[in-house]
């Protein structure tokens, strides 16, 4: 990933896709933590970048999840 992803776009992706997007940024995490071990690390503003990015998913996949249990227990109050 090249650019920080604003909240309004991982927003309209699906859950699939923001897992998907969670497993990949992980992995640039890993690597980058290996590169800053042994002192290959050129772009050290980018580990920060990464574990912001990994956050906001999170936090996107938390709300989903709590939306989509919310409105279960809705419908099921109802019927």
């Amino acid at each position: 990933m090249a650019k920080a992803t604003k909240p309004a776009d991982l927003r309209a992706k699906t859950a699939d896709e923001l897992n998907a997007l969670l497993l990949e940024l992980k992995r640039e995490q890993l690597n980058l933590r290996f590169q800053q071990a042994t002192g290959q690390n050129e772009g050290q503003s980018r580990i920060r970048v990464v574990r912001r990015e990994i956050a906001r998913i999170k936090t996107i996949v938390a709300q989903n999840t709590e939306k989509s249990a919310a409105g279960a227990k809705t419908s099921a109050a109802i019927s």
